[in-house]
């Protein structure tokens, strides 16, 4: 046998179980953020709050309690969350959110929202306005790439169809 299909059935056999791992850590995964999830939606409720200021920062310089810091893993301290603070009851609190529900958050307004723990769910409603529709984000780097290679094909195939319509 060549060596240079020796090699290509090395680098076939190590692309093929690095495959099955990856599927197998992703149904491990996916099985424990099912888990995770049921356990958020147990214990959510409804509580009506009053949204001071939301912002994007670090979980350790947010404010959070010490058991919060302590129980989050180390890689994800230095991490930027959402982070809402809300006057609940008599009470400032600071609370993570939901990426999706943290764009809707309106600021300075009363809102009730679903909450497990410290972390806002969703929300039911907001008084005196409408709740905030999230606008489209930026188109990231990667996808204006594929996109531009999308409308090139396109066009490539329209001035075929033409050429060929004429012939």
């Amino acid at each position: 046998m060549p060596v240079w299909l020796i090699v290509l059935l090395a680098i076939l056999a190590v692309v093929v179980v690095a495959l099955i791992v990856l599927v197998i850590v992703g149904m491990k995964l996916q099985k424990k953020q099912a888990a995770n999830q049921e356990q958020i939606d147990a214990a959510k409720q409804v509580v009506s709050m009053l949204v001071i200021d939301k912002k994007t920062m670090k979980m350790k310089d947010a404010g959070l309690p010490k058991i919060v810091l302590d129980q989050t893993p180390k890689y994800l301290r230095g991490r930027k969350m959402p982070i809402v603070k809300a006057k609940v009851g008599p009470q400032v609190m600071t609370l993570l959110a939901d990426p999706r529900v943290f764009e809707q958050i309106p600021v300075k307004a009363e809102v009730k929202a679903e909450v497990s723990g410290i972390y806002i769910v969703g929300i039911k409603s907001v008084r005196g306005g409408k709740i905030a529709v999230t606008e489209k984000k930026k188109k990231g780097f990667w996808k204006k790439v594929a996109d531009k290679a999308n409308e090139t094909v396109e066009k490539n195939n329209k001035a075929t169809a033409k050429k060929n319509k004429k012939k």
